[in-house]
């Protein structure tokens, strides 16, 4: 029998294995439309293990919608720091503000998409779980699940093509009754059994209705088309000079990390600079790429850099923690203030 034609079991089924297996986790045990929208715009990208701390240091400095419009910009970043995708604070920031404002606030799927950084998954949990509003959320996890449910070994070329095949049978086994409670458990599910490699089958609360078991090509399924790695290369430079930090402030019209501060590169300089030794190497991947940046000591003397752009700063150590460093940086800076001390 086919997903489609078990619907109310499947319903049934999933709802009880979430009403005892779900994670406590700060937004569901006391929940709230503002902390919702908060959780949905930090869990993209990130993992909720990740974002948990943030999540309650954010709760703390704004507490509310309102609290997050007042706030600075600069205070804002400097309360994701970390998080990485800085896109997503400027975008609940702008929010907040227009949220605040509005003398009719959103309560369908549709109306959230007028706001920014909002878009047909996020517009779907916010409205479901915060407002019960019927519609049905498309992720990642949600592609996978369905597609292992009905056993889809059809090819698609990325993710978003994907999420456009599923969307229908999503809206198609929605429990129209507890939409958030039943868009929570598909993602829950996906997060904690139906994962991407090796699916916990055996202790999955739906098993009985995946055709892919059945089949015994869950291992496979979904077939999404990844892109090719690219390999990058970045050479950066660590100086520190009369108890300060020669760092790279990115332009505010940058369209990622703008107004943050890293490790300057090799390229940020007017001319070639004198490197000294290796410090350290660090790998990262982002998206599909996979970046190696290599950290220098620059040679003395410093006074040469007086005449580089003035996107190059000269940081007091001890205003380091004021500054929004991205994240990896902010790593990397205090493992070599350590090897320096």
């Amino acid at each position: 029998m086919s997903l489609l034609s078990q619907t109310k079991a499947f319903q049934q089924a999933l709802a009880a294995w979430y009403s005892t297996a779900q994670r406590s986790l700060p937004w569901r045990t006391a929940p709230s439309l503002y902390k919702t929208v908060v959780s949905e715009l930090m869990a993209q990208q990130t993992q909720i293990k990740t974002m948990l701390p943030y999540f309650d240091r954010w709760l703390k400095r704004f507490p509310d919608f309102e609290a997050l419009a007042e706030a600075p910009s600069e205070d804002v970043l400097k309360h994701w720091e970390g998080l990485g995708y800085y896109s997503r604070a400027r975008n609940l920031h702008k929010l907040a503000k227009d949220y605040v404002t509005l003398e009719t606030k959103p309560t369908t799927a549709k109306q959230w998409q007028a706001l920014p950084g909002i878009g047909p998954y996020t517009s779907a949990a916010i409205s479901s779980i915060a407002q019960n509003y019927p519609a049905a959320v498309v992720d990642g996890n949600v592609v996978r699940i369905l597609a292992r449910l009905t056993n889809d070994t059809r090819c698609f070329k990325n993710n978003g093509d994907a999420v456009k095949a599923f969307t229908p049978t999503a809206d198609m086994v929605l429990n129209h009754n507890t939409p958030g409670d039943h868009n929570q458990a598909m993602m829950e599910l996906g997060a904690t059994i139906c994962q991407k490699a090796n699916p916990l089958c055996t202790v999955c609360p739906v098993v009985q209705f995946c055709a892919a078991v059945a089949s015994g090509s869950q291992e496979n399924i979904p077939n999404i088309q990844r892109k090719a790695t690219q390999q990058v290369q970045i050479d950066r430079i660590w100086s520190v000079n009369d108890g300060k930090l020669l760092l790279h402030r990115i332009p505010d019209d940058a369209q990622q990390l703008a107004g943050q501060y890293e490790l300057p590169a090799t390229t940020h300089f007017k001319g070639k600079p004198q490197l000294d030794k290796a410090l350290t190497t660090k790998t990262r991947g982002i998206t599909n790429k996979r970046i190696k940046e290599t950290i220098y000591r620059l040679k003395p003397p410093t006074s040469a850099l007086k005449a580089q752009p003035s996107n190059l700063h000269w940081i007091a150590l001890d205003q380091l923690e004021r500054v929004t460093l991205s994240g990896p940086h902010r790593r990397w800076v205090n493992e070599l203030l350590k090897q320096d001390a």
